[in-house]
């Protein structure tokens, strides 16, 4: 059984979704008590996908997002790093002409500049090693006034909530993973990369220094989980771009 760790190594990473991505889905209902349904309706909602817009899923998984962001009328790119994942996903969405499938690196997208309406990751953006690259290119392939929209695990602001939280993910989760999984070791990666994620005004100082603007996160589930919205600027330059053109003299 394969268990990722905080160093994020890709293939590690790639290696351990491959050997739960039969059963991630229902795993991931199973251990947040069927919240995750509800955190897929309020990140569809902030994408807010209108029809004829391409929209890029990033560490889509199974497509189980994809498939409520194309149900608004948008084409869909699920992109993965899997390729367990993506290969059970082409089979569950195969009757879905809204929803392609895409082996990438969220490092390195293989798509041109300012190709997508809006790009999202949910509960994807804290397993990359690089998650400020992956923010840069993120912006990269967003066109100008499009959006991004990252619902991930977050830090609860309320100390009780915290604490009661942390000592599910310590106790609670792996006793549910052993039972229900057949590699619990990779919900043990789940807990600790929870506990080192940053908080999120973190997050957000991140999107802003990729150059998103606008940038402002609303907390689900009293902080468990949040949402990060950013704009993509009308006059588009990138973060790397704009810090050039400050040391310019005219």
């Amino acid at each position: 059984m394969n268990k990722a760790d905080l160093t994020k190594r890709p293939h590690e990473v790639a290696s351990m979704f491959d050997e739960v991505s039969t059963h991630y889905d229902r795993m991931n209902t199973v251990l947040s008590a069927g919240s995750d349904h509800l955190w897929r309706i309020a990140t569809t909602r902030a994408i807010d996908p209108r029809p004829g817009e391409l929209v890029l899923d990033v560490a889509a998984g199974t497509g189980t997002s994809s498939a409520a962001i194309a149900a608004r009328g948008a084409h869909v790119v699920a992109a993965d790093f899997s390729a367990g994942m993506i290969e059970v996903g082409r089979a569950r969405q195969a009757s879905n002409p809204r929803v392609e499938f895409v082996q990438a690196d969220a490092t390195e997208l293989p798509f041109g500049d300012d190709e997508f309406d809006a790009v999202t990751i949910s509960f994807g953006l804290r397993n990359i090693v690089q998650p400020k690259k992956a923010l840069a290119e993120f912006f990269r392939v967003t066109k100008p006034g499009g959006r991004l929209v990252i619902c991930e695990f977050s830090t609860p602001p309320a100390a009780a909530v915290r604490a009661a939280y942390y000592g599910y993910l310590r106790l609670g989760m792996p006793l549910v993973a052993r039972l229900a999984s057949s590699n619990a070791p990779a919900y043990e990666y789940l807990m600790d990369s929870i506990r080192a994620w940053p908080s999120q005004p973190t997050l957000a100082g991140w999107l802003r220094e990729a150059g998103y603007e606008r940038v402002a996160y609303r907390n689900l589930t009293a902080g468990i989980v949040a949402l990060h919205r950013g704009f993509v600027p009308l006059g588009k330059q990138g973060p790397l771009a704009t810090a050039a053109d400050a040391g310019k003299t005219s």
